[in-house]
C-alpha cells in the first residue's frame, strides 16, 4: 500500500506544506529548516528519533508554538497558526501523544468541551450531547457508558476517546503522534480501518509512530526527521533497515543485542502462591511462583489483561496481595510495603512513565535521585553537590539529551524520559529491577541502547523481570519467558523453546481449572497478535 492514492476526492491536491521552518529554545534548536507536505487522501508517516523534533513540528501545526522561520502554507496560502483555536480553523486536528482530557468532566463533555450543543435557551443539550458522543463512541468501537468520567478510564480507553474527541472536528488534516502505542492489536486494526476510512474521504494524515511495521501496512510516503531536519523523504515501502539508518545516522546491527553473563547465580527474587482477589469478576491473579536468578533476564508475557502489570505493582509494593510470599534474598518482604521493597533492592519502571515514573514539573537532577534521597541526606540536610555529581554521571551514561540537569523532565521526549526513570533505580543501587513495557513510545535506537544497559546490570550481577507486550522484545531479550493467562502463570519457557508460536499458544490456553469459556475470544486474539507481530495488515 505505497504511493499517494489517485482516486480520492480532490485529486491528492497539496492541503498543507512546511516550508523552512526553524525553532530553537534555550539552549536547543528543535526545529532546523524542516520542509514537510501532505496531500488530500494520504497517509504521510512522520519518522524519527526521541529528539529529533516530531513533537515540536506538531506543536508548532496545532498552535502551541510558532516558528522562527520559515513558512507554513494551508491550501496554498501561508497562514500564521497562533493558537489551538487558529488550527481548528483552518481543518487541523491533533491527536497528541500526551492526553489532552479533564479527569473530572465524563466522555461526552470531554468530547465537546467548549462545543457542546445548546437549547434555544442557550442551555446544555444533553440529550444531544449523549446521542453525538455514543456515535463517536461506536465509530472507534469504544464499549464505555458516555457518561463515565475520564479518570476511571484505562490507558488505551483514553487513548480512543482522543481519537473520537479528534474526528469530532471533521478536520481535512488529521495529526496523530503515537496513537498505537498503548493500544491492542485488535484496537490498532480499528484505528487502521477508521484512518483508511478517513483517507478515502480526502482527509490527509500525519502518522507519528515508532512501531515500523506500522508504516508500510498504513502509509503512502516517509519524512524522516533527524536532529531537528528533514534528512529524506521515501516511499512507505522502504525497508525497516534503511529507515532505522536515516533514523539514527548508522546501521544497527542487532535490534536485540542480548548478552548472557554464562549461568544464572543464586536467586535474588522467589514468589510463591501470590494471589489477590478481585471485584466480583474473579481473582486479579491467582498461585503466582517463579524465581529470577542473579544475572538473568527473565521474560513476563502474556494478552493485556493477563495480569502481569498487577503481578509487578504487587511485587513493588503498589498494591497488596491477598496470599502467598515475596522473597529477595531469602527475606520476606511485608505486602503493600515500597520501602521495604526498595530497601531489598528492587525498583519498578512502571508501564506509564509520565503518571507513575516521574515528577513531571521537577528537575532532571530531583528525578534522578529522588529514589536515594535518604543516601544523601546527612543531619537533615541534603547534600546537593553529591545529588549534582551523581546525577551528571548517570545522565552522561544513559546519553540523556538534555539541555542542563536543571531541565524539568516534562520536556524531555519519551525516551530521554524513560532513561531518566531507568537512571533514577541505577543511582539507587538497584539489584533487581522490574521493567514494564520499557520500550513503548521509543524509538529504534534508544531501546538498543536500554537493551544495552539491561546487559550491563546483569554483566553485574544483578537481574531483570521485563513485561512487555512486544513479543520479538520479550523473545530476543529474555533468558527465559514465563507466560500469563487470565491471571494464572501457565508456563515457562527457555532456550530453543521460547518462540512465539510457544508463547501465543500458552497465552491464549485458559489456565487449569478453569471452564475454557473464553477459547473462542481468545484464540481470535492469538490470530490478531500473531498478525501484529508478522507485521501483516492488522485489522
Amino acid at each position: 500500500m505505497t504511493g499517494v492514492n489517485d482516486d480520492v476526492p480532490d485529486g491528492g491536491r497539496e492541503l498543507l506544506r512546511v516550508a523552512g521552518v526553524t525553532k530553537s529554545f534555550p539552549g536547543v534548536r528543535a526545529l532546523d529548516g524542516v520542509d514537510l507536505s501532505l496531500r488530500a487522501g494520504e497517509v504521510h508517516v512522520l519518522l524519527g528519533e526521541n529528539g529529533a523534533g516530531k513533537s515540536t513540528l506538531i506543536k508548532m501545526l496545532s498552535g502551541a508554538h510558532r516558528p522562527d522561520e520559515g513558512r507554513i502554507l494551508v491550501d496554498g496560502q501561508e497562514t500564521a497558526i497562533h493558537s489551538a483555536q487558529d488550527a481548528e480553523r483552518l481543518g487541523i486536528a491533533t491527536i497528541h501523544q500526551e492526553f489532552n482530557l479533564v479527569p473530572g468532566l465524563t466522555v461526552a463533555e470531554n468530547l465537546f468541551l467548549g462545543r457542546q450543543p445548546r437549547t434555544r435557551l442557550g442551555l446544555i443539550d444533553r440529550r444531544a450531547l449523549h446521542t453525538r458522543a455514543a456515535q463517536l463512541l461506536r465509530r472507534v468501537r469504544l464499549d464505555v457508558p458516555v457518561t463515565v468520567p475520564v479518570r476511571e478510564l484505562g490507558i488505551a480507553q483514553l487513548q480512543m476517546v482522543e481519537i473520537a474527541k479528534a474526528l469530532s472536528l471533521d478536520a481535512r488534516v488529521l495529526i496523530m503522534d503515537e496513537p498505537t502505542a498503548v493500544l491492542t492489536s485488535e484496537e490498532v486494526g480499528t484505528l487502521f480501518g477508521i484512518v483508511r476510512e478517513l483517507r478515502a474521504s480526502g482527509t490527509g494524515v500525519i502518522f507519528i509512530t515508532h512501531h515500523l511495521e506500522e508504516i508500510a501496512a498504513l502509509g503512502d510516503r516517509v519524512t524522516v526527521l533527524r536532529d531537528g531536519r528533514s534528512v529524506a523523504e521515501v516511499p512507505a515501502s522502504t525497508g525497516e533497515n534503511e529507515l532505522i539508518r536515516l533514523m539514527v545516522g548508522r546501521d544497527i546491527a542487532e535490534q536485540y543485542p542480548r548478552e548472557r553473563p554464562g549461568a544464572p547465580g543464586a536467586p535474588l527474587l522467589r514468589v510463591r502462591g501470590l494471589t489477590r482477589g478481585g471485584a466480583g469478576k474473579g481473582p486479579v491473579f491467582r498461585d503466582v511462583g517463579f524465581e529470577v536468578r542473579a544475572g538473568e533476564v527473565v521474560g513476563l508475557a502474556g494478552l493485556v489483561g493477563a495480569g502481569r502489570t498487577e503481578v509487578a505493582r504487587a511485587l513493588f509494593g503498589v498494591d497488596r496481595y491477598d496470599a502467598g510470599t515475596v522473597e529477595v534474598d531469602g527475606a520476606v518482604l511485608p505486602p503493600g510495603d515500597v520501602q521495604a521493597a526498595m530497601r531489598a533492592g528492587l525498583g519498578l519502571v512502571p508501564e506509564d512513565r509520565k503518571a507513575q515514573g516521574l515528577v513531571l514539573d521537577a528537575s532532571l537532577q530531583d528525578n534522578l535521585t529522588l529514589a536515594r534521597l535518604r543516601r544523601d541526606t546527612r543531619a537533615g540536610l541534603v547534600d546537593r553537590g553529591a545529588q549534582r555529581r551523581a546525577a551528571a554521571e548517570v545522565a552522561g551514561r544513559l546519553k540523556v539529551r538534555m539541555s542542563g540537569l536543571g531541565q524539568s523532565a516534562r520536556t524531555l521526549s519519551g525516551g530521554n524520559q524513560q532513561k531518566i526513570v531507568i537512571g533514577k533505580w541505577l543511582l539507587a543501587g538497584t539489584r533487581l529491577l522490574i521493567l514494564d513495557e520499557p520500550t513503548r513510545g521509543i524509538d529504534v535506537g534508544a531501546k538498543v541502547e536500554i537493551y544495552r544497559l539491561v546487559n550491563d546490570l546483569t554483566a553485574a550481577g544483578c537481574a531483570v523481570l521485563m513485561i512487555s507486550s512486544d513479543l520479538p522484545e520479550v523473545l530476543g531479550m529474555s533468558d527465559r519467558v514465563l507466560v500469563m493467562a487470565q491471571g494464572r502463570l501457565v508456563g515457562e519457557l527457555s532456550g530453543e523453546r521460547a518462540t512465539q508460536d510457544a508463547v501465543i499458544e500458552l497465552a491464549v490456553r485458559p489456565p487449569d481449572g478453569t471452564d475454557g469459556m473464553n477459547r473462542t475470544n481468545s484464540t481470535d486474539a492469538g490470530d490478531r497478535m500473531q498478525s501484529a507481530m508478522e507485521g501483516s495488515d492488522v485489522g
